[in-house]
């Protein structure tokens, strides 16, 4: 129970600094006149992933790679599945035809290489280097891609940073601080929540990838859960569905890449072999319900969401097993 506090803190830590790092970042690029659907793909998707970045970096630094590779995997199918799906009940997601494509097929194809160099045991500095190129690559398509705004449109008042246009001609210099404080909390909550998960994991006979896979990939991907359930309920279903698919490649080929680089030690082999799979399947059915009419209904949504819950008690019963 000791354990639990701090994981707790950690985790609340982890959720405010990812707030404050998304509205303040999101507010400078679009005054910046950075066009929105980009902002949409990557600066929020890359802040709400945050969390996942800073547990798996710090769980690779402590040379434990079953919580940061399970940290990757777990969230991915929790954006999958839960993520999406809770957004889907709330208001059925409208998919764009590009993000459907160009998108989807990127997230599918990077998950699958992901667990092609897990289970060849190719984890090393040098793949980790190119899984960040194919980040950045991406990013840059996206930007190419996209339509540019014009930076004195201002900020749309019903965006994530539309709260920090009353700072007026401050809030440039006002948004920079608060993405700087907002990354300090972020690094001290996952360095506080990692410790106390690793403890508890060895306190409770529970494998590593299993804390990985269920508690720290769940509470890390409660931007994302927060992030796509308001976009949806804002009527704002391209975001809901964008996040999703935009944090799942960064957390596959950003987060992958920088664990790849720090840790050295061997990924557990049930990963490889039930989680990784059911990750790609998540991303597969999820892809298929968006096929469908370019759309995710409510009822796509449940049966998302079930499945999130048949898995989380799958592997809860089988970590009893032993």
């Amino acid at each position: 129970m000791d354990q639990i506090l701090p994981i707790v803190v950690g985790l609340l830590l982890l959720v405010a600094g990812a707030e404050l790092l998304v509205r303040s970042s999101v507010y400078v690029a679009l005054r910046l006149g950075v066009s929105p659907l980009v902002v949409g793909l990557t600066i929020v998707s890359v802040g709400t992933s945050a969390p996942e970045l800073v547990a798996s970096v710090a769980a690779a630094l402590q040379q434990s790679p079953g919580i940061a590779v399970g940290n990757i995997v777990g969230s991915n199918i929790t954006n999958g599945l839960l993520v999406a799906g809770a957004a889907a009940l709330i208001f059925p997601l409208r998919v764009a035809r590009v993000t459907l494509r160009r998108d989807g097929g990127i997230a599918f194809a990077a998950a699958l290489l992901f667990w092609a160099v897990c289970w060849l045991g190719l984890l090393n500095w040098i793949v980790g280097i190119f899984l960040l190129l194919g980040l950045a690559f991406y990013v840059w398509q996206s930007y190419r891609e996209a339509d540019p705004v014009v930076a004195s449109a201002g900020v749309p008042e019903g965006s994530v940073a539309g709260p920090m246009a009353r700072f007026g001609a401050l809030a440039i210099p006002v948004a920079i601080l608060g993405a700087i404080a907002g990354a300090g909390l972020l690094a001290f909550g996952g360095n506080l929540m990692v410790e106390a998960a690793v403890t508890l994991a060895q306190a409770l006979g529970i494998s590593e990838a299993v804390i990985g896979l269920t508690i720290i990939a769940v509470g890390t991907s409660l931007p994302e859960l927060v992030t796509s359930m308001l976009a949806a309920f804002r009527r704002q279903s391209d975001i809901a569905f964008g996040n999703v698919i935009g944090s799942n490649i960064f957390n596959l080929l950003g987060i992958g890449g920088v664990t790849a680089i720090l840790s050295q030690g061997e990924i557990p082999q049930r990963l490889v072999v039930f989680d990784f799979p059911v990750m790609l399947a998540a991303t597969a059915v999820l892809l298929l319900f968006a096929a469908t009419g370019r759309r995710v209904g409510r009822r796509e949504g449940g049966l998302l969401v079930g499945a999130f819950v048949l898995y989380i008690g799958v592997v809860w019963w089988q970590s009893q097993l032993g």
